[in-house]
């Protein structure tokens, strides 16, 4: 038998330029991790723009409540938003008719209390859908939103008079209705009253 003797493995030093090779990859793999993290960032920096742009350009508004004048004061949410007119629709069984304001958005109590004390039945509170339609300014351009909002209200009794309807505030129910608003309105006032 012949007896083999274990090779050595012989080493060998990299040249100049393989040492370069190699940094030129490993310089090109970060290069493009970087460009794939910009290009990321990017992208959620361009869909935060786009879902700020479209959430600054919905019409919302908010109801505070006025106690002194038994009123709802409409407000836009954003500020650069300026309401011009409104009309505003209750339903048919509430109060005939629309009412229309100019620069001072509100919906009052007095509006609607003869039709709620007339067909609110026992209930002494609950909400009535209310269609409103809001020209205003945004960004220099005149729109025009519809929306229906639900109106809170309680009754409370008075002595010898009929009862007293205080709103109590609002919240959006609808938006974008398109077709006739009164109807709309009818619609979830009947709906909703069975």
């Amino acid at each position: 038998m012949s007896e083999t003797t274990p090779r050595r493995l012989s080493l060998r030093w990299l040249t100049l330029g393989e040492i370069v090779g190699v940094a030129a990859v490993v310089i090109a793999a970060l290069g493009l991790w970087e460009n794939h993290r910009e290009h990321v960032e990017s992208v959620k920096e361009h869909a935060a723009e786009l879902a700020a742009g479209a959430l600054k350009s919905t019409f919302l508004m908010t109801g505070a409540l006025d106690r002194d004048s038994d009123a709802v004061r409409l407000t836009p949410v954003h500020s650069d938003q300026v309401i011009q007119t409104q009309t505003v629709w209750f339903p048919s069984a509430v109060r005939a008719g629309s009412v229309e304001t100019t620069g001072n958005p509100r919906l009052e109590a007095r509006w609607i209390e003869d039709g709620l004390r007339g067909s609110a039945g026992k209930a002494k509170q609950g909400r009535v859908p209310v269609g409103v339609q809001t020209v205003y300014i945004d960004d220099g351009q005149t729109k025009t939103d519809t929306a229906v909002y639900e109106l809170a209200y309680s009754l409370h009794p008075r002595f010898l008079l009929g009862d007293k309807v205080q709103l109590e505030g609002l919240s959006l129910a609808r938006r974008g209705v398109t077709g006739n608003l009164q109807s709309a309105v009818n619609g979830l006032w009947s709906g909703g009253r069975d």
